[in-house]
């Protein structure tokens, strides 16, 4: 029986939960309104207070730690980074890993109640850098998912900045589910309108938009640069590196052996970092997606140990 999508946000956990053999836990929406006025969303797993805090990378949400979380079975906090699922968009556009830091530590100090272990993929890995270099209170590990400073992504993104080269807005999700299949994202037509559901909202005139500000973003940039022309913000790499290299806490890094960290990106890390450790998982980029089991073991070893 094929599950009907537009029901609400949390509909999808049984059914995953079902798969793992374990049993849903509790789960909320939080929302806390930031100095500025803007807004910050996340999910709050499990009874207790948590000890993991779960940033993700861009153009995906909370959503995408899921089956990470169920498999994982501990409380976990995942938060919509700004610009990213119910989190308000930053009218500068600033994505930053040091910005997004920033309200990373506001939520921390409103939502947890000790250092967390903080896991974070891609841009997320990059922010949960910069927020254990700000705000070394809040963190008391960190590990990062398929991304060091600076490497070259060009080979993934490409497929990305084609998704999102067409409008920004749809008559109906099926035209989106439609459209990320044909550009090989996503599993099945089930997880793929999953996917697709939790990251677009209807708007008040019925069309269906993308949640995560990028996709807007990246819309306008494909308009104003010539064809293989780089849009990325520069100082990245060296920011990144500094970061990292002020954390005192123990740094994980996982390299996603199909994802964009290559074997010489991740000897690097080992060199400039060389008290992190460096652990390989048969998993594309979005690891919590193609191995959550695996990923959650290595995160509950972790936080077992804290």
């Amino acid at each position: 029986m094929r599950v009907a999508i537009d029901i609400s946000e949390f509909s999808y956990l049984p059914a995953q939960a079902d798969v793992l053999g374990v049993e849903p836990p509790m789960v909320e929406r939080l929302t806390r309104r930031l100095p500025d006025g803007r807004h910050l969303s996340a999910l709050r797993f499990g009874s207790g207070a948590p000890r993991v805090t779960l940033l993700h990378g861009a153009g995906l949400n909370a959503h995408t730690w899921d089956t990470t979380v169920l498999a994982l079975g501990m409380p976990v906090l995942a938060i919509d980074l700004a610009g990213h699922g119910d989190s308000s968009w930053r009218d500068d556009a600033d994505y930053s890993p040091r910005t997004l830091a920033v309200d990373v530590a506001d939520a921390l100090d409103e939502w947890t109640d000790g250092p967390q272990l903080v896991v974070g993929q891609s841009l997320g890995g990059l922010t949960a850098a910069a927020l254990a270099a700000q705000r070394p209170d809040l963190v008391a590990e960190v590990i990062v998912i398929d991304i060091t400073p600076g490497i070259d992504t060009s080979a993934g993104p490409a497929a990305l900045r084609e998704f999102y080269a067409g409008p920004t807005d749809f008559e109906t999700r099926d035209e989106l589910v439609d459209r990320a299949m044909s550009l090989g994202f996503g599993g099945t037509r089930s997880e793929t309108e999953r996917g697709v559901f939790l990251n677009t909202r209807v708007r008040p005139d019925g069309r269906v938009e993308w949640k995560h500000h990028f996709a807007h973003l990246a819309a306008q940039t494909l308009a104003a640069h010539a064809p293989g022309e780089d849009a990325t913000p520069a100082g990245l790499s060296s920011t990144g590196w500094e970061d990292l290299s002020r954390i005192a806490v123990p740094v994980t890094l996982v390299r996603a052996e199909r994802g964009f960290v290559s074997a010489e990106d991740a000897q690097e890390f080992a060199t400039r970092l060389p008290h992190a450790r460096v652990v390989g998982i048969d998993a594309t980029h979005n690891v919590q997606e193609t191995a959550p089991v695996q990923l959650a073991a290595l995160i509950s070893s972790a936080a077992s140990a804290l």
